[in-house]
């Protein structure tokens, strides 16, 4: 804090009624000054508390998570898809168990690797490492899209840390087996096999997620071969997903001859025209990751557009956790998905370091979302299974994982932590 200096009046100079006046008059500043002073320390003293009570909170819950998962694995130890790895969310008052194929298998080991980074405590290292190696088979499951999330947020972030090799070899495999889904005439990755009623090549908005472990291929292999396949479909994403005010269809259905667009869906949201909110997360993240790797302004350009849709909607509530879609029929009578904050979090976080003539504003609203999220929509402390987060939404049109925890939330949540400590030097 800066020296402030005050000049008394000099003695004699007034009246004693003036001295007086005066004399209040610097006490009155001196007070004030002093009053700005400790605010501004216990300012930061409570930010530095909500960040360590973040830590605190989710090593807390996530122990019992691990705890309660593994007891439930031992009940029901397997089924026709595989053997239970992870955990996904809470259905019908229990734990909603996966196989290492599901989507969403990797964020737990992930997780387990972000409370490693946060605390160096050996306990999250083992676990993140035993959890991690239950996912390694999905290398070469080249049915699915869905290999950043799987093998990426798990591996990827094991790499990141440990260095190990085997988890570059993972890496590689993992990419290799992706990009047998490209298909250069559409200039995009493949994302379902399945409704082929439907869609004859679907293409969604989440698959941008999927490029972050393209783009981290061509940097450990030097080969080109993946950066350039995420760049296009990054760049056939800007130009068939989005609508004029940067809105983004969830689904888009292409012919794979001709790469004709066939269809423009938004499968899991209010309906074909409206905007999904964890659709919008999605396409945010993405594109603030693509232009980490690439610097290609364009990338950034769609960035800012996206966060200014999203942050500017007049149906964003006050305490910016949207709905779960921004069209929704009954709003403000319809779910919210805390999922989609977590994830806008901490794309905002990592652009507020993009844009130095934003970095104000993008941090102040990723520390709002990411305070809100804290303290409006964490679990209580051993409740809903050791879940960080509650009242997110996974698929309201199929009915299923409606204001319920999420994995994929508490993932993005600490990682929105993790990031605004990283940016703050804590």
């Amino acid at each position: 804090m800066k020296n402030h200096h005050i000049k008394c009046p000099a003695p004699n100079q007034y009246t004693d009624i003036s001295r007086s006046f005066y004399f209040v008059i610097f006490l009155l500043l001196c007070v004030s000054l002093l009053t700005l002073s400790c605010s501004k320390s216990v300012a930061q003293n409570v930010d530095d508390m909500q960040s360590s009570e973040i830590i605190e909170f989710s090593s807390d819950q996530l122990k019992q998570l691990l705890k309660e998962m593994d007891s439930a694995i031992l009940e029901n130890p397997s089924e026709h898809r595989g053997p239970h790895v992870s955990v996904r969310s809470i259905r019908d008052n229990q734990l909603f168990l996966i196989p290492s194929r599901d989507w969403t298998s990797g964020f737990l080991p992930g997780l387990l690797w972000y409370m490693y980074e946060l605390t160096d405590d050996n306990y999250w290292l083992v676990e993140a490492r035993n959890r991690t190696a239950y996912i390694a088979r999905e290398r070469i499951n080249a049915s699915t899209h869905d290999m950043g999330f799987k093998i990426y947020c798990s591996f990827g972030n094991g790499y990141r840390l440990t260095e190990d090799p085997y988890y570059r070899d993972v890496i590689i495999e993992a990419s290799n087996t992706l990009i047998t889904r490209y298909n250069e005439t559409v200039g995009a990755i493949r994302s379902w096999d399945h409704n082929s009623d439907k869609w004859d090549f679907p293409v969604i908005i989440d698959n941008m997620m999927n490029l972050e472990m393209l783009f981290r291929a061509s940097e450990l292999t030097g080969d080109p071969v993946y950066n350039d396949i995420a760049i296009q479909h990054a760049r056939t994403t800007i130009e068939q997903h989005f609508r004029d005010d940067f809105s983004t269809y969830h689904v888009i259905g292409f012919n794979p001859e001709n790469g004709e667009v066939m269809q423009r869906h938004t499968h899991q949201g209010a309906f074909h025209e409206s905007s999904w909110a964890r659709g919008q997360a999605w396409g945010l993240y993405g594109f603030v990751m693509t232009y980490r790797f690439t610097e290609l302004q364009e990338f950034l350009n769609q960035a800012e557009k996206i966060a200014e849709f999203m942050l500017d909607h007049p149906r964003l509530p006050s305490d910016l956790v949207p709905y779960w879609d921004y069209d929704a029929e009954n709003i403000p009578n319809e779910p919210r998905d805390a999922s989609a904050a977590a994830i806008t979090a901490s794309a905002l976080y990592e652009l507020s370091t993009m844009v130095p003539e934003k970095s104000d504003y993008y941090k102040q609203m990723a520390d709002k979302m990411l305070a809100s999220l804290y303290n409006n929509y964490r679990s209580a402390k051993g409740e809903n299974f050791g879940f960080l987060l509650e009242h997110s939404t996974g698929h309201l049109p199929g009915d299923h994982e409606i204001d319920t925890p999420l994995i994929y939330a508490d993932y993005y949540f600490i990682e929105a932590a993790l990031r605004k400590l990283k940016i703050e030097g804590i």
